[in-house]
Parts: C-alpha cells; sequence; structure tokens
C-alpha cells in the first residue's frame, strides 16, 4: 500500500468513526425527528434538557423524558448526581429498568460534571446523564469532546434549587439541542382513574434543525411519546379548560 492509499484509509476510518459518533436515535415521530438536522437525537453530542419551570411537576416531567431517551438505547446508563432523590421504579416506568443503570453520587455539581465527562471518554456506558444547574460554555465544550470520542450520547438535565435559578438555562452553551419539559393534566379517563401523563414538549433550540413545540403524551414503557388521540390536528395549541362541574347540593 503506498503512502496516499495508507492516508485515504486512515481518513476513511476517521469520517467512518464521526459518522457512527453522530448517528441519530429516532423519537419515532416525524414532527421531532424532521425539526433535528440528523433526523433523530444526534450521538456523540451533548443535549440539554429542563423542566419548565411553572409547576412541581415540571422536574420530574423533565427527568423522565431523559429517562425515556435512555431507555430507547442499548447498553448502560451513566447517571450522575448531587441529591439522592431520583426516584428508580418511575423510571422503570418508561422503559429504564434499574439492572441498565449506573448512579454516581457526587458531592457538588463541579463533580458531577467532571464523572459526566470522565463517563463519556471511556466509551462504556451509551447515555450518560448528569444533573446541574449551571452548565458554562467550557464545561459544555469538554463534554460534547469526551462525547464525540466515543460517540455516546450526553444528557444534562439542568436542576434548579430556586426558581430566579431558572435565567441559567438561557446562557449560550456548546449543547446540540435544548429542550424544555412541562407537565399537563392527564388526558381524561371515560370512568374514575388517572390516564396517561402529558408533556408540553419544547425544543427550543436544535443546531442546524428547526425549533418546535408540541403537547405530547408522556413515554411510555418503552420509553416514545406519542400524539394524544384527542388532538386531531396534532397541534401545540394548550389544552382547552373543561368546564368543572357543580357540586350538587
Amino acid at each position: 500500500m503506498t503512502a496516499i492509499e495508507s492516508l485515504r484509509a486512515r481518513i476513511e476510518r476517521i469520517e467512518g468513526g464521526r459518522r457512527r459518533a453522530k448517528s441519530a436515535l429516532s423519537f419515532g415521530l416525524e414532527a421531532l425527528d424532521e425539526r433535528l438536522p440528523d433526523k433523530g437525537l444526534a450521538r456523540g453530542v451533548l443535549h440539554e434538557i429542563a423542566g419548565g419551570g411553572r409547576t412541581a411537576g415540571d422536574g420530574p416531567a423533565a427527568a423522565l423524558f431523559a429517562a425515556g431517551i435512555a431507555a430507547r438505547t442499548r447498553g448502560k446508563v451513566l447517571w450522575c448526581l448531587s441529591r439522592p432523590d431520583l426516584f428508580a421504579p418511575a423510571l422503570a416506568q418508561v422503559g429504564l429498568l434499574p439492572d441498565r443503570v449506573i448512579y454516581v453520587e457526587a458531592r457538588d455539581e463541579k463533580t458531577v460534571l467532571a464523572c459526566m465527562e470522565e463517563g463519556l471518554a471511556h466509551g462504556g456506558p451509551a447515555v450518560v446523564v448528569g444533573e446541574a444547574a449551571r452548565l458554562s460554555m467550557t464545561a459544555s465544550r469538554r463534554l460534547n469532546l469526551a462525547a464525540e470520542k466515543t460517540g455516546a450520547i450526553a444528557l444534562c438535565l439542568r436542576r434548579w434549587s430556586r426558581p430566579n435559578d431558572a435565567a441559567e438555562f438561557g446562557r449560550p452553551t456548546a449543547a446540540a439541542t435544548r429542550w424544555r419539559i412541562s407537565a399537563l393534566p392527564a388526558a381524561p379517563l371515560p370512568v374514575p382513574g388517572v390516564g396517561r401523563a402529558r408533556w408540553r414538549v419544547e425544543l427550543i433550540r436544535s443546531r442546524g434543525g428547526e425549533t418546535v413545540n408540541l403537547e405530547l403524551e408522556a413515554c411510555d414503557a418503552s420509553g416514545r411519546l406519542a400524539f394524544p388521540s384527542d388532538l386531531s390536528d396534532r397541534s401545540a395549541a394548550p389544552p382547552v379548560e373543561r368546564p368543572r362541574r357543580r357540586a350538587s347540593a
């Protein structure tokens, strides 16, 4: 093999690795996948997810959205956190079973980000999730570079102790996408009970893609989202408030 042929083969291996790293994880919903440049959630890059901040259920909804993404992959999931309040049975309900998750409890958010970077660079986990309120441009770039080397999906789950801290989510980072998840009233049932949860899923940043705002049914047992059956136009219009029944005298 000549020097030129050897160089070409090396370039092809490098480009092939980049293509694998940039392969996408489909949501299975055209309304979401078509807004993303890779027709799905890109591997080998960083993504940000946060709750809408309007209700107490928004934070858990964001965590379950991240868990649903992880559930649709194969391999181990590394979940780094500084507050031990993650409810494993809820993750299992959206398809992320306990035997797939490795939990790392760090002393602070700086250590959380360091553990994320280490896990991404290692190449073992298919998905690395880290919970943090602050994410600087420098830290996000380091996570992006570590994810690109191994092709793992990096998810930064933004959490805040105080509502005012949510302004941090507006600061620029190197994340490829930025998602905001808000809890909505569950679907009504014809009999007493609680229907499938609903979320407002907002893709508020997509590098090389488009934004979108949808009302969807929450992740099912396989981690998949769905359009509510009663929204025939599948629009992002807010749910209609139904009149309350008057209490009988």
